[in-house]
């Protein structure tokens, strides 16, 4: 006879196999799937977030999650059966504030603002994506109040993408962040050093950037083994299991760093599940325990790698092989310095190093002000070139550059951009961390070599997967707690070099 626990393992597998095969019709969604079928794929994905809800939230459910508790009670906090009735009570306390009613409807508006975004991003008509957004809006005061807060209704929902992490802590850390990287940012501006990054803006051989990222997602470490490349509009990753954790990313036929760099980041997000430890398969436990350290894994291969003089130095010449025209004549230390030049942008995923954080400044002031019923949707438009004036010195000149450019606002995911920036943050603890335990890393990285890096991320990070919380990995893994220095310090390090600063 099985024991409580056993029974509980086999429920939570049959739940995980349930929501792995709804995100598999997203990806589809995403990836393959005609436009016509849009309807019934929404239909679809509706019916299994509904049963996914009602079995998850059942009475049944939550009387084995305690039966199995009182049963491993005594078991190490490390343990996989202890950090796995941790999450379960978590997640089913709060599944069980949320009405069945509700996750259908959020389930079906959803689906239906994604292809208004499409079409509104395609055009450049916000006017078509504006009540869509409106739905959206009260779908995420719906659910903050469902969850319930104590300081700041942004607090609920930022809570279920990063645990504990309140939203006065995170205004705190981008201030601090804002009060260092101004300075910095200005520094910059008024640097007598000019990089050109005119080398990037080619025509590059779409057929061929598709090879490319392949070879370069590899060369960091993805598994193409366990992956997949696939093209979309707004790219990301997913995955299924440890063993199937796919990347997409956008190409664009006169500009290099979207497909290059999206590669990069997605790479980042797969490896990192690709990374989790067998034994956790098949249960919520096998994925990154929040956003900002799943970001953290993206932003590391895409920009602290990826955006290094080393690793160019020795993937240049493979990159040149490909595209001989565009960069027959130019130097690896030419590629440095074009793809990490600074400059205002209006597109968040093509921003540098140094701008991108004041890009997800603006879209938390956003979110709040939409939440707390400061900001009516049809002002956000206005607002958004208000703040890109304020805080990076440039107006879109269309909506679709701007309010439009990210495919999030069309599902209520308020809470989920304050992780972009976190995770650059972590990104830049974990790395410094990483090297001053194994100053191998920065040997191989000049090499273009991601083997002992990638190593440290496996033991330290990947293999936990969500056991822990962010603030328990990161003190655990660096010795204290999340803060801002380790990335100024690379950044001021990086920067100074670049520009030539004091």
């Amino acid at each position: 006879m099985p024991t409580k626990y056993e029974e509980l393992i086999e429920r939570v597998h049959e739940l995980d196999d349930l929501n792995k095969a709804n995100a598999l019709l997203y990806w589809d969604r995403e990836v393959y799937m005609p436009r016509g079928g849009v309807a019934e794929r929404i239909a679809q994905m509706t019916t299994l977030s509904s049963l996914s809800h009602r079995m998850s939230t059942s009475d049944e459910m939550g009387e084995l999650i305690e039966a199995a508790a009182a049963e491993i009670d005594g078991a190490p906090y490390d343990s996989n059966e202890a950090s796995l009735i941790r999450l379960l009570q978590r997640n089913y306390a709060d599944a069980r504030k949320i009405p069945a009613e509700y996750v259908a409807r959020s389930s079906a508006i959803s689906g239906r603002t994604r292809e208004a975004w499409v079409k509104a991003r395609a055009e450049n008509d916000f006017a078509h994506f504006r009540p869509w957004l409106e739905q959206v809006i009260e779908l995420c005061q719906e659910l903050a109040d469902y969850y319930g807060y104590e300081d700041e209704k942004y607090d609920a929902l930022l809570d279920k993408y990063e645990l504990n992490m309140k939203t006065a802590e995170v205004r705190a850390i981008f201030d601090a962040v804002k009060a260092e990287l101004v300075p910095l940012r200005e520094a910059v501006d008024q640097s007598r050093v000019s990089l050109n990054d005119s080398i990037v803006h080619q025509p590059y051989d779409i057929d061929k950037q598709k090879a490319f990222a392949r070879y370069i997602a590899e060369a960091v470490g993805y598994d193409f083994e366990r992956g997949h490349l696939g093209t979309v509009v707004h790219p990301f990753a997913i995955s299924f299991s440890r063993n199937d954790a796919r990347i997409t990313t956008r190409w664009y036929p006169d500009f290099l760093n979207p497909s290059l760099f999206g590669a990069l980041h997605e790479s980042g997000h797969a490896m990192y599940e690709q990374g989790t430890h067998p034994d956790l398969a098949r249960t919520p436990l096998a994925r990154g325990t929040s956003l900002g350290i799943h970001e953290s894994q993206s932003r590391m291969m895409e920009n602290i790698v990826g955006r290094s003089r080393g690793f160019w130095q020795a993937h240049f010449p493979k990159l040149q092989s490909y595209f001989p025209e565009a960069l027959g004549n130019s130097t690896a230390e030419d590629f440095y310095r074009a793809i990490n030049k600074t400059q205002p942008s209006f597109i968040r995923v093509e921003a540098d190093e140094l701008t991108y954080n004041f890009h997800i400044i603006l879209r938390f002031e956003l979110e709040q002000a939409m939440l707390n019923g400061d900001l009516p949707a049809a002002e956000l438009p206005t607002s958004w070139n208000d703040k890109m004036r304020e805080l990076i010195g440039i107006t879109p000149p269309n909506d679709k550059e701007g309010c439009l450019q990210d495919v999030h606002w069309s599902r209520p995911g308020f809470g989920y951009f304050p992780t972009y920036a976190l995770g650059n943050l972590y990104g830049a603890q974990f790395f410094e961390t990483a090297v001053s335990q194994n100053p191998a890393i920065l040997d191989e990285l000049a090499q273009g070599k991601t083997t002992a890096l990638l190593a440290w991320l496996r033991e330290n990070i990947h293999q936990h997967g969500k056991k822990f919380t962010p603030g328990e990995l990161v003190q655990r893994v660096t010795g204290r707690p999340l803060d801002h220095q380790a990335f100024m310090r690379y950044a001021r390090a990086k920067f100074s070099d670049l520009y030539a600063l004091n």
